[in-house]
């Protein structure tokens, strides 16, 4: 008796834990999803600018 409740609290917290490395691997891919759509954006208004400056140089 005493053996099967230790294995149903180790059961338990490794339950938790998965629960909560789950929900941290969750908020790290939307963290990451946003990074990448800020650095796009960033991406293409230097590419503008790059681009814009270069116009004008030639003018």
């Amino acid at each position: 008796m005493r053996a099967m409740l230790w294995v149903v609290g180790v059961v338990a917290g490794v339950l938790i834990l998965l629960g909560l490395v789950l929900e941290a691997v969750r908020w790290l891919v939307i963290i990451g999803l946003i990074a990448l759509v800020v650095v796009i954006v960033l991406a293409f208004v230097k590419g503008r600018q790059a681009m814009q400056q270069h116009q004008t140089r030639r003018r």
